[in-house]
């Protein structure tokens, strides 16, 4: 090849091709070890495995009662989000602002945390709510056990309509309100124009939002295996987890992975079949305006019916947490002789497994945000500048780890890594891996919408004055991205601080993260210590969407660095 030639390749095409190949070697060893395990006997390739997991009877219950508990959480999840969207997208309801923050911090509040609260509260025992309800009724019996499948329900639900909030909250902030009003007045009820307008146009994020809460029912392990588990029952999740009880079944494992693996492929390609398939659209321009609906004398009703909802979500659970954490028994109510720091105390400096797990999770959350973030901005790049041969397959393989649950992947990730040539088993490794493996997709599309609304043109100029790839990139394009690149980074490191699912199996005595030691402390009863815990853990949260709150200013996540942009293309439209 002549010295001419050289000159002309792209010096940067490295750094994409290595950030593409990084890529496939996060999807693809997990996943092949696990569908080759999964067909493997010691006589070539089988599918025992699959006739074992299929046949066995309590393996059918389990799989029959995550179906269960995947469509009535999708159904009661639309249930409570899409009026709560309504609510607060169309309707003048006081404290509009404040609802969204608390749907936020429904979002963000973990939900084996969430879990152990309701535990607290509506146990069938010692649960405040059931004592409460014992006092003013004289009843023997609990008003409600949360160890049952109404009672996961009900948790489930609690930190899943967020997602059906969203969805529907987002759709309806971009409808114009004329159709309604034209509806209106033709003589139209509001029910009937809601009926006949408003819920055909929101109709697809409906659907979307109902897959998507069907999704986290069916990947969730913690909030089953601290109520579904006690109450004698399991789901998939928490029975490919008892698989690796001594001694470890992983080919059962890894043949009972596969179908909630293909299960969630299967729903997320319907669900963009169907937004693929819109029926109906809003056109809208300068004259399209959002008036919110008069709600009159129901305005009060509808906000006490949305506090209802967050007191369970998180006013109830919030408030039983900060009880239990300074209680000398939390069952107890909370006079002087029953306040008390011991919990803080043996949580932070008795208890071994603490100060090495806090250390774990922030040492592994700002390690995979700061990979993960560097990692997601180049492949959003990559991507949208086409900049390599399949690019569109680099894009589908970014986003394909929505599709694996963390128990799944956590089982491919240890076949994959116990093994030569690369034995990371034991370490913080394979936590980083499962980790940034997981939160790429929502780190993903944050970068990914990010880019797409900073116009080329800008670096084309660059470009053309003489500049390389990776000096535009540094001197252009990443400030106008920062914001994005930020808030990825945070959507990430938020990520990382809540997962149980595939930490549960991947760790080891010496590699405990904080959501693993709080597992271990339910086991053992110390329901004080689980409360500072879970403390610790919602204020690291909350303190990082405050900071990138903070840092962002007014730049809404999702939608990129619009100011950026917009500046970007005026001065591109100068030259």
């Amino acid at each position: 090849m002549s010295f001419a030639r050289l000159q002309g390749i792209d010096r940067s095409l490295p750094i994409w091709i290595a950030s593409a190949l990084a890529l496939v070697v996060l999807m693809a060893l997990p996943i092949g070890w696990l569908a080759s395990l999964s067909v493997s006997g010691e006589a070539g390739p089988t599918l025992a495995h699959y006739r074992r997991v299929f046949a066995d009877a309590a393996l059918q219950r389990a799989l029959w009662n995550t179906i269960v508990l995947a469509f009535l959480v999708g159904l009661a999840s639309i249930a409570v989000g899409a009026p709560l969207a309504w609510l607060t997208a169309r309707t003048d309801v006081p404290g509009r602002g404040l609802i969204r923050g608390l749907v936020l911090a429904s979002f963000v509040t973990p939900p084996f945390l969430g879990a152990f609260a309701w535990v607290m509260l509506a146990g069938p025992n010692a649960g405040l709510v059931n004592k409460v309800g014992r006092s003013l009724t004289g009843a023997d019996e609990a008003l409600f056990n949360i160890f049952s499948m109404s009672g996961l329900v009900f948790v489930v639900t609690l930190y899943t309509f967020p997602y059906v909030y969203i969805m529907i909250a987002n759709t309806l902030a971009l409808i114009a309100s004329d159709l309604e009003e034209a509806a209106a007045i033709l003589g139209a009820g509001r029910l009937t124009v809601a009926r006949t307008v408003t819920l055909p146009m929101v109709a697809p994020a409906l659907v979307s939002g109902f897959i998507l809460s069907v999704l986290q029912a069916l990947a969730l392990f913690g909030s089953p295996a601290i109520l579904a588990m006690p109450a004698g029952f399991h789901t998939i999740t928490t029975q490919i987890w008892s698989f690796f009880h001594f001694p470890p079944k992983t080919e059962m494992a890894a043949a009972f992975s596969m179908p909630l693996l293909l299960a969630t492929a299967l729903l997320l390609l319907v669900q963009k079949k169907l937004l693929g398939r819109r029926g109906y659209a809003a056109v809208g321009g300068k004259g399209g305006q959002r008036r919110p609906i008069a709600l009159g004398p129901w305005r009060w009703p509808a906000l006490l019916a949305v506090l209802t909802v967050m007191a369970f979500a998180i006013f109830l659970p919030y408030g039983i947490l900060a009880k239990a954490a300074v209680s000398r028994a939390w069952a107890q109510p909370l006079s002087w002789d029953n306040l008390t720091l011991a919990n803080f105390s043996f949580t932070f400096f008795e208890y071994s497994a603490t100060r090495a797990a806090i250390v774990n999770t922030l040492e592994l959350g700002v390690m995979t945000a700061c990979v993960g973030a560097g990692l997601v901005a180049l492949l959003s790049y990559v991507t949208n500048r086409r900049l390599v041969v399949g690019h569109q397959l680099v894009a589908f393989l970014a986003l394909a780890p929505v599709v694996i649950p963390g128990v799944v992947l956590a089982v491919g990730l240890f076949i994959a890594y116990t093994r030569p040539p690369l034995l990371l088993y034991g370490t913080l490794w394979i936590l980083f891996i499962a980790y940034l493996t997981k939160e790429m997709p929502v780190g993903y599309a944050q970068s990914d919408a990010t880019f797409r609304a900073i116009p080329p043109d800008l670096e084309d100029a660059g470009r053309i004055l003489g500049g390389g790839r990776l000096r535009v990139l540094r001197d252009i394009t990443a400030p106008l991205a920062k914001s994005g690149v930020i808030a990825a980074w945070c959507c990430i490191f938020i990520g990382v601080i809540r997962e149980l699912s595939a930490s549960i199996i991947l760790f080891t005595p010496s590699t405990k993260v904080m959501s693993v030691v709080i597992f271990d402390l339910k086991e053992e009863g110390q329901f004080g210590a689980i409360a500072v815990l879970g403390l610790v853990m919602l204020v690291m949260t909350f303190a990082t969407v405050a900071l990138v709150q903070r840092v962002l200013g007014r730049v809404s996540w999702g939608r990129g660095n619009d100011e950026g942009a917009r500046r970007a293309r005026v001065r591109a439209r100068e030259r």
